[in-house]
């Protein structure tokens, strides 16, 4: 009799601690987001100090590749930029040369032009001196060398302002060609500025390159896996290694439809790995994302709803700051706020 009542309480104490245990609202796999660090240029790894399992701080130098040959490039690149430069003086001078010229022959022009004038005023004065003269001879009042003297003062005049309108316009093309020539001479001032200018983009190209030869993990971080070894030749945008943080995961959970309307963005999960001899450790985190998209259920992952055929995927951050998580773990979650939709 006292063996089946102790029987009968085991049975007991066994149904309740099974009763009390409360299943997990979902299953996930702990995954983290990789980085793969690329070679930006072309050439041989010099250096490559690069392990899977390092940790690696931001901005370290893990890696440098050959960069003589940009040395190279660099330096004749400079050389034909500063050759090219001493043009603009050059160019420079030229034009500062046509426009002294220009501004001079603006001033023999207007001295010219006022020649001109004046010797149109006296033409005016000998031709009334002319006609009056003309009338006198006809009523004898003045003699015919006094005629003559008119005649010639007056074609005298007549003729040097036919050869100062000559003068001027000769001044005119004279000005109008140096006019051209200044404008030739700054447009090619212009052009060499812009030659200046791309040869200067070309330095800063080969110069980037340089500092690219200079490989920089970008993130604080764990390498999982390398690609290269030290001596290899890398090609632009070969993969080098692959890093990612783990100080905090993601643990990438299902849940389905009736579930959605239980969980929020933010909202507190607890999520639960093995932790070895037969021990459970859990985690509290916070859902990050929840997908739009229904999705059938993934063949590694169950939900504690086997009948559902669509699941919804979500994402909880967890923090790892002693590394127990692994990448692929199975992790059970269970949402701290209300309870899942069974």
């Amino acid at each position: 009799m006292t063996r089946v009542l102790l029987m009968l309480w085991t049975l007991c104490a066994v149904s309740a601690a099974c009763a009390s245990r409360a299943e997990p609202d979902a299953y996930g796999n702990v995954e983290a987001t990789p980085v793969v660090v690329s070679s930006e240029t072309p050439g041989r790894l010099v250096t490559y100090t690069v392990a899977e399992g390092d940790t690696l701080a931001p901005n370290a130098v893990v890696a440098t590749i050959d960069s003589a040959q940009l040395g190279f490039e660099r330096q004749a690149l400079v050389a034909q930029r500063a050759a090219t430069a001493s043009r603009v003086d050059e160019v420079r001078r030229q034009a500062a040369a046509l426009d002294a010229q220009r501004s001079a022959a603006t001033a023999q022009r207007d001295a010219a032009r006022a020649q001109r004038d004046s010797y149109a005023a006296q033409l005016e004065i000998a031709t009334r001196a002319h006609e009056r003269t003309s009338r006198l001879f006809a009523e004898q009042a003045a003699t015919a060398q006094q005629m003559d003297q008119t005649e010639r003062d007056r074609r005298v005049l007549a003729e040097q302002v036919t050869a100062q309108d000559a003068q001027i316009r000769a001044q005119d093309r004279q000005f109008a060609a140096l006019g051209d020539q200044l404008q030739a001479a700054r447009a090619q001032e212009q052009t060499v500025r812009q030659q200046v200018a791309a040869a200067d983009a070309q330095v800063g190209q080969v110069g980037e390159r340089v500092s690219k030869a200079e490989i920089r993990n970008p993130i604080a971080g764990t390498v999982l896996a390398t690609y290269a070894k030290p001596g290899e030749i890398v090609q632009a945008g070969q993969p080098l290694y692959r890093i990612a943080d783990l100080t905090a995961v993601d643990v990438r959970a299902y849940v389905t439809e009736p579930q959605l309307s239980t969980i929020r963005l933010g909202e507190q999960a607890i999520v639960t790995v093995d932790a070895g001899r037969g021990r459970r450790q859990s985690t509290s985190g916070a859902i990050t994302w929840i997908s739009s998209q229904a999705e059938f259920t993934p063949t590694p992952i169950q939900t504690r709803d086997e009948r559902a055929a669509m699941v919804y995927a979500i994402k909880i951050r967890v923090p790892n700051p002693s590394g127990t998580l692994k990448i692929g773990m199975p992790a059970d979650v269970q949402f701290a706020g209300a309870q899942a939709v069974r």
